[in-house]
């Protein structure tokens, strides 16, 4: 881990990492998006079944860790955050 401050957003589950609800909308965050612990950064689809992630943390993105239709594992850091 890092010492700047940041914080990491997880992946609470095995599965698939969408950026956006569907392949024709905009991202849900991207770096620079403001985020509240309520916000949904990603979905992760285990099974069939569309897990809207929320960030539980505040402050801005400043990396995105995982690609569209990328395979995540359990734990896996998504996003990179600067709390605030």
């Amino acid at each position: 881990p890092r010492n700047d401050g940041s914080l990491t957003i997880n992946s609470p589950t095995v599965g698939t990492f969408y950026s956006s609800p569907t392949p024709d909308d905009p991202a849900f965050v991207n770096i620079g998006s403001s985020v509240t612990p309520e916000t949904v950064v990603c979905i992760v689809e285990a099974m069939k079944v569309f897990n809207q992630i929320p960030a539980e943390v505040s402050g801005t993105i400043i990396e995105v860790l995982a690609k569209n239709g990328d395979s995540v594992e359990f734990g896996q850091p998504l996003f990179r955050v600067r709390p605030g």
